[in-house]
């Protein structure tokens, strides 16, 4: 399965250990995101589209209430660089 370029960008830093931590409004509806990497410094590059395909693709998912991480699936979509930083 092929991924965007911005994608690619994002799985690569939440595989390094980043989150993306997502602003609901009081219905529990996502309305803004927060992304940021293994440093804990604030990101910017992802929208809200490369936000739904990631999740529709199952390459992030929330478990608990926490926030979004990178599966095990991609993983294995994220190609493998030498230094990815």
């Amino acid at each position: 399965m092929d991924i965007s370029r911005d994608e690619q960008r994002v799985l690569h830093a939440l595989a390094q250990g980043g989150r993306i931590a997502a602003i609901k409004n009081g219905r529990g509806k996502i309305i803004d995101f927060e992304f940021f990497n293994h440093d804990g410094w604030l990101m910017n590059g992802l929208t809200p589209l490369i936000f739904n395909k990631l999740k529709a693709r199952k390459a992030i998912r929330s478990q608990a209430g926490q926030p979004y991480r990178i599966t095990r699936r991609a993983l294995k979509l994220a190609r493998s660089q030498v230094d990815n930083r």
